[in-house]
């Protein structure tokens, strides 16, 4: 299963061919590879940068998201029986490759989250431990490892790659630790359980989440619920995301008089090597204002 986390480097999948174009232009390349979704994508590009005939793709689209409600669709089909290797998170992000995995053969698949252990939340395996900088790191060193393996003639360069992107992520972990030193409230409430790794690295609770699947319009309770907990605890901030609109967050702060700030789960944006450093990068900053001083919706109260 996908979702696994003792998935081993490679599942073997049964072949479908299909008539219809490759999903990548230009020639044919050595190694294609594609990935499920945006976290694991960026990664990728980063791993696979400059080595010749090798191409990467991205399986969903952007507009896709975390993948809770994610269906399989004939071009991912397609696409999927074109592919040489199928990089995945894992841990559960995948459940809509279930299916597939029964009726392909020959696929390589890379789980990148391969020997980490999950948090459990309301009983749920957790799946976004790309938010966690500190896993992240291991992330990366798994795709390296296993595009290693399945490219030996490129692995050295991937190792490479891996390292140098690794540098950097290291950097950005420095740049956590040291900006969020001290600081006031640490309570929060988020519109979507994406960020327990995130707050447990980074030294702030989450106390209430609004959306238990992404884009879900809270019901009435739910709402009230999380007004409840914003005034029991003082909560100064709600923290929406950018990839979903903030009408149920602008609700909740309009009747404690909390503020909403933008918390970004990395699950979007432009395909560059940049973007997961200079989104977390953004997601800091945030925190920096939302825990800078003591919130003052508490303060009215």
């Amino acid at each position: 299963m996908i979702g696994s986390s003792k998935t081993s480097f490679w599942i073997v999948l049964p072949v479908v061919v299909l008539l219809t174009s490759w999903v990548w232009t230009g020639n044919a390349a050595e190694k294609r590879i594609l990935t499920s979704f945006y976290p694991v994508h960026i990664a990728t590009l980063n791993v696979t940068a400059g080595v010749p005939g090798v191409q990467v793709a991205m399986m969903t689209p952007v507009s896709a998201g975390c993948l809770h409600d994610y269906q399989l669709t004939t071009d991912d089909m397609v696409n999927l029986s074109r592919a040489d290797i199928l990089i995945v998170n894992g841990l559960g992000a995948e459940t809509f490759l279930d299916a597939a995995m029964k009726r392909l053969n020959t696929l390589k698949v890379i789980n990148a989250s391969e020997g980490i252990e999950p948090m459990v939340v309301n009983g749920e395996t957790n799946a976004h431990v790309w938010l966690s900088v500190r896993l992240h790191i291991r992330q990366v060193n798994r795709i390296a490892e296993g595009l290693a393996l399945a490219d030996p003639g490129h692995a050295n360069t991937y190792r490479v790659n891996a390292a140098a992107y690794v540098g950097r992520l290291r950097e950005l972990q420095t740049r956590y630790e040291e900006g969020l030193k001290g600081g006031g409230v640490r309570a929060v409430v988020t519109f979507h359980d994406a960020f327990p790794y995130f707050a447990r690295d980074y030294g702030f609770t989450v106390v209430a989440v609004v959306e238990r699947h992404p884009g879900a319009q809270p019901n009435a309770r739910e709402l009230r619920d999380a007004i409840q907990v914003i005034r029991q605890r003082g909560v100064g901030f709600v923290f929406a995301e950018p990839q979903y609109p903030p009408v149920a967050a602008e609700l909740i702060a309009k009747e404690t008089g909390a503020r909403v700030l933008l918390l970004d789960p990395v699950v979007s944006g432009l395909p560059r090597e940049e973007a997961y450093v200079e989104i977390m990068d953004r997601n800091m900053a945030t925190l920096q204002q939302a825990f800078a001083r003591p919130a003052q919706a508490a303060e009215k109260r």
